[in-house]
Parts: C-alpha cells; structure tokens; sequence
C-alpha cells in the first residue's frame, strides 16, 4: 500500500457546484424561454502573512438560484435580488411564494393544502419583467460557513450585509451585468438588510441601484420593539389590532376602510398623549381611553384596564379570541390555532407559520433535485432557530436597530434610487402603521420623497399566501420595475 502525506489526506478547497437547466414559461401567451443556475458561490477572504498577500482562503459556501432570461440584452435586462428575513430565513418565500416562476400550493387561512402539497406554473411570476437571484445568506438554505470558519462570524448585522453585499458584487461581475437596472428585494428583515446593503453597495463598490422592494418592512426596530420605556409601538400596532378584530368579525360591519381610518386618527392623536401621562393621566381620560381601546381592537375593557392601556403584541394574539379558545397568527392574523393551555399570555406555535412553514420546505427540496438538478444532502434550513438566537447587533449598543438612517443617505446620494413598500394590514409581526411612522421621520429633502410608494393588501407579513393579494402584489411590483428601470 502506497504511503499517504497529510497533504494527500487534506480535503481539497471548495469550488462553486453551479448547475444550469434551461425552462420555458408561458405569460399571457407569451413563451418566455430562461436559464436557472442553482448551487453554491464559494466567497473568499484575502489572507496577509507578516504583512505579505498570502492568497486568497474560502470563509463561506452561499446558496443561490439565479433566473435569467435567454437572447436578452443585458445592458437593458433589469436583475432583481431577493432575500427573506428572520434573521435566519431562506430565500424560499419570495422564491416559491411571489417571484419565481414555479410557486407552492400553501392554501390560505382556514383552508391549509394538505401535504404533500405542489408545485405550479406561476404566469406572475417577475422573470417577465426582470432576471431574479434568490440568495440565502449564511446559516440558511444550503449555505455554510467554510472550513475552519466560524457559522457566528456571519449572524450579526454588519457580516450579514457584507457577504450578501459581496455576493451580489460578485454575481454582477462575473455575469457582465453593471450596466443593467439593479433591485433588491427584501421581506421582514430582509427589508433591514436591504436598507443597510443600499447605503454598503454604494460607498464600497460604487455599485448604485435603480430601487428597492421592500415587503413587510422594520427598518427601525423602535417603532415596533416593546421595551421598557418604548410606548411608541403600543400606538403603532393598534390599526393591526383593529384589522384583525374586523377579520374575525369583532367589531360588527363596519367596512374595514372605516375601521383602520378610526384606529389610526386615534394611535396617532389621542392614544400616544394619554400613554405619555402616565399617573397624571384623569379618571376620566383613563375611562375614555380603555373604552375606545377595547372598542377598537375586540379586546374587554376589563383587559384593557388590567394591562394599564398597554397591549402588547402577543399578548393580543393569545387574548383576541380566548373565549373561542382559539389563538390568532403573528405573521398573518387571520389565521387560527389551538393551544394546550388557554390561561396562558403566550402561544405554543405562531399558527399563521406553521400553516404554510411544511408546504414550502416540501417544495423548495423537491424542486431544486427534481427540476433545477442540485443534489446536496445537507438540510435546507428554511428557518434556522440558531442563526436567530445567535444574531448579533453589537453596532447598536445602547441604541435600537435602525437602518433608516442608511436608506436616507443612499437616497440622498442617488436621487434616483426609487422605493416600493408593501405592507399587510393583518400583519403583526411587521405593522403597516409603524412603517408610515418610519416613513414620515425619514431624513429626506421633500422632492425625494415622491421616491417612495406604498401599496397595502388585505393580508399579513407574506401577504402573497391570499390569492387576491399575491395577484395585485405581483402587478403593482411589475409596474414599479418597469418605471424604476428608467428606459
């Protein structure tokens, strides 16, 4: 037998493992002919040994799925990027659920598909508008950390937003795509990144962009973080409250229009001053103030009085409808629940979650084997529990997560930067209301902020699991990629 060296028994350095396939797709009778690149962009870091260049050593394995129309001019083709949130969310849900152009049948609230669920043809899908890259930043998909590289060295604000930033400058070189209109596409904290990478493309590589999707935004965390000593979100989350009591038919017939327009006059007047009081606040302001709380949001006045005018989010989730014993989902408040113990403030599984969360893992695993022809037996970790509990903010010490200072900058510097913001009135991990606030208290010059457009949909956080919203979402997106693109 041949004698072995360590050299010999050392594994060698990871390359990227892309696949091509090519697909068709037919848009209002119109065959759109595509190629998908599915695998992993190995990222690297150069090395300096006594202060001499030394190489360059792989620090992570990132999972992306790029769609890219054929025979198109790439100098006016537009390529959108897009992630999801958590932190520690896979790309999956805008990839099967709103973009792509194969979406899972999830079903909706009170009618869940059964497993084991399917895929389809999706005719909205944005590849008719504009080339797609899914990423998964690290710790989620199939993306890694390299040998000998720490998984936590990746889960923090700013190692996040750089090695998606460099993902991004990377696929855009190798693909000759500099001269194309530019997007990102962020949900939830996903939105987070999104602002952040604006402002870190832009002042690192000159890489300036034509807009930013922004679905379920938090791009300031103290409009919505109950903390002590923070009484803006109880304001904030009101109108929420309100859509989800109109949902489940608490607060009679009122038209919901009516309904949010009476809980917003009221969270942005009335609501913040008599909280502001504190013991100085009358008897009979107190009275007034529980009574139209209660009437607003479904809740009794004797609940309103016992949490001292302050409901906080769960709380709400877990009390609205108690007395059917049912709970209601954070993501999306109009879905439902059980719980095993209903004299609790908390509720064992956000129900809005696990009623989609099974359809979309089984789809994305077929999906990316049977028809993108990726095998990897690693577990595609849609929502990675550690990357979450191990996420660092160490940049804001002292202070809340705000990147609305970043996205204003940007925009300032690249006046023709264009935001588009979707936002779900049963949402309640992510109010639309708080993101108004954020919005109104950007620093922006006032002929800038004709920039930033809003559409809201009568769901939640991923407001495309209602069919009509995803229809009109996925219309109102394609409008504002063809007027962002400039050409």
């Amino acid at each position: 037998m041949a004698d072995t060296t360590d050299e010999d028994r050392t594994p060698p350095e990871p390359t990227d493992d892309l696949v091509t396939t090519s697909h068709t797709l037919t848009v209002k009778r119109r065959k759109l002919t595509y190629t998908a690149t599915t695998g992993r962009l190995v990222l690297r870091k150069e090395v300096l040994t006594d202060g001499k260049f030394d190489g360059h050593l792989p620090k992570a394995e990132v999972f992306l799925t790029a769609y890219t129309l054929d025979d198109a001019d790439p100098t006016q083709r537009p390529v959108t990027f897009a992630f999801n949130g958590g932190p520690g969310a896979a790309s999956v849900w805008l990839h099967l659920g709103l973009f792509g152009p194969r979406r899972v049948i999830s079903g909706d609230a009170g009618d869940p598909a059964p497993p084991p669920y399917g895929l389809v043809d999706n005719p909205e899908s944005l590849l008719a508008h504009s080339d797609l890259v899914f990423i998964d930043p690290v710790g989620t998909g199939y993306s890694r950390a390299a040998k000998n590289e720490k998984p936590g060295d990746y889960h923090g604000f700013k190692p996040d937003i750089e090695s998606v930033g460099e993902v991004i400058r990377l696929w855009t070189s190798r693909n000759g795509r500099w001269l194309s209109p530019k997007f990102l596409a962020g949900e939830s904290y996903g939105t987070t990144r999104a602002g952040g990478l604006a402002h870190h493309l832009q002042t690192r590589y000159g890489l300036y962009l034509n807009g930013l999707i922004l679905i379920s935004a938090v791009l300031d965390f103290g409009s919505l973080d109950f903390t002590k000593g923070n009484d803006l979100p109880y304001s904030t989350y009101l109108p929420t409250y309100a859509a989800i009591a109109h949902y489940h038919g608490l607060l009679g017939d009122r038209p919901l229009a009516d309904v949010l327009a009476d809980a917003e006059e009221f969270a942005s007047k009335d609501y913040p001053w008599a909280l502001s009081q504190g013991s100085r606040l009358s008897d009979e302001d107190r009275a007034t103030t529980i009574a139209k709380i209660a009437a607003l949001t479904g809740l009794s006045e004797d609940f309103v009085d016992r949490v001292d005018l302050r409901v906080e989010h769960v709380r709400f989730f877990t009390e609205l409808l108690r007395h059917q014993r049912r709970t209601v989902g954070r993501l999306d408040g109009r879905f439902t629940g059980w719980d095993p113990d209903y004299g609790r403030e908390h509720w064992e599984t956000d129900p809005s979650f696990t009623a989609i969360s099974g359809a979309y893992t089984a789809a994305l695993n077929h999906y990316v084997r049977a028809e993108l022809e990726y095998p990897n037996d690693l577990p595609y970790e849609v929502l990675s529990e550690s990357t979450i509990e191990g996420w660092s903010y160490k940049e804001f010490e002292n202070a809340h997560v705000t990147v609305a200072d970043k996205l204003a900058s940007a925009m300032r510097a690249n006046p023709h930067l264009k935001v588009h913001i979707a936002s779900g009135y049963t949402d309640g991990a992510t109010p639309y209301f708080a993101t108004e606030h954020v919005l109104a208290h950007l620093q922006l010059p006032a002929e800038l902020r004709s920039n930033i457009e809003v559409a809201y949909y009568e769901a939640g956080h991923m407001m495309y699991a209602h069919e009509p919203s995803r229809v009109q979402q996925s219309k109102d997106i394609a409008a504002f990629i063809t007027k962002a693109s400039n050409r």
